[in-house]
């Protein structure tokens, strides 16, 4: 009765807001309000892009769907889950990272999360059947104690949640006890010319087309710390160039289509204290990003330090 994701036919009429850790979960719940118009993708580097901050620059109303490790195939399947209700989205946002771009011998990497296909399904009854086990359980009675105010921490009904600490916490030292666990990938140079990955091939195509073309794609690659970035012709610049190149090419082929390009030299790739560790940043440095994006929609020949445009709409 409680129907803590919202996707079962008779459940009390509650207004549901996320509790689940694992938004993928919780993200179909999202997608079928009235209330959005526009969706933004990704994984972790993505989830800091606040709706409240886009919304009004981009005459829209998004729905942050980026996740924690969300591969391009379950970032595809989200997006059809939104188009699903929203067939005509105003603005398209893809956050390409390095599970986009890196593979390895598996090609696609495997996601410890669980995928529950089954509320992606348009055939709710079956809900009953993924019910009856110990996390629906659990997710039941966080659902009723947030309802029965007992509890109050919950994720973003826009799909945002800060998932970092607030900017006031920050110190240097924790961050480089942080860093020093890091490093550059060890990769040896290819033998041969790389292509973008597959999984870079297959899915973007699907996920820009997915779209009518008078929906704003805007495609764009997150900053990582300098500390990540290997040395030109190493294995790990080779893929994510053969990634770099093959949007590229994509995006020239299509209309209403913008790419930006955060992860280059500059002042904020080149400074840690711009980031709790090498490929999450902090909340200053998402608000910085976000207005970065709102000057190139409006200008793409503007130029910036922070990023490069490597296709205008």
């Amino acid at each position: 009765m409680v129907d803590p994701w919202g996707g079962l036919p008779l459940s009390l009429p509650l207004h549901r807001v996320p509790v689940t850790s694992n938004a993928r979960f919780t993200m179909p719940m999202l997608a079928q309000k009235a209330g959005f118009d526009s969706v933004m993708l990704g994984t972790s580097t993505g989830r800091l892009m606040q709706p409240a901050v886009m919304d009004g620059p981009f005459g829209a109303h998004f729905l942050n769907m980026a996740m924690n490790n969300a591969q391009p195939h379950e970032q595809y399947r989200l997006l059809r889950e939104f188009t699903r209700h929203h067939p005509d989205p105003k603005v398209l946002m893809v956050d390409i990272d390095r599970s986009w771009c890196l593979y390895g011998p598996k090609q696609v990497p495997l996601n410890p999360e669980p995928w529950p296909d089954w509320i992606y399904q348009d055939a709710p009854w079956t809900g009953y059947l993924h019910m009856a086990n110990l996390y629906a359980l659990q997710e039941a009675a966080n659902e009723f104690m947030l309802q029965a105010g007992l509890r109050h921490e919950h994720y973003g009904e826009d799909g945002y949640t800060n998932f970092v600490g607030p900017d006031v916490s920050y110190t240097r030292a924790r961050v480089d006890r942080v860093f020093a666990q890091w490093g550059p990938d060890h990769m040896p140079p290819p033998p041969a010319p790389v292509a973008a990955a597959p999984a870079m091939q297959m899915y973007l195509p699907l996920i820009l087309h997915a779209v009518p073309d008078t929906t704003l794609r805007i495609i764009w690659f997150p900053p990582v710390q300098a500390i990540r970035h290997n040395p030109q012709g190493s294995m790990y610049d080779a893929m994510f160039s053969a990634c770099h190149r093959h949007v590229a090419s994509v995006a020239a082929g299509m209309p209403n289509t913008l790419v930006i390009d955060f992860d280059i030299p500059g002042p904020i790739v080149s400074n840690r204290d711009m980031f709790w560790d090498p490929i999450h940043y902090r909340l200053m440095t998402a608000a910085r990003i976000m207005n970065d994006i709102i000057a190139a929609f409006h200008d793409p020949a503007h130029l910036s330090a922070d990023y490069t445009v490597i296709s205008g709409p």
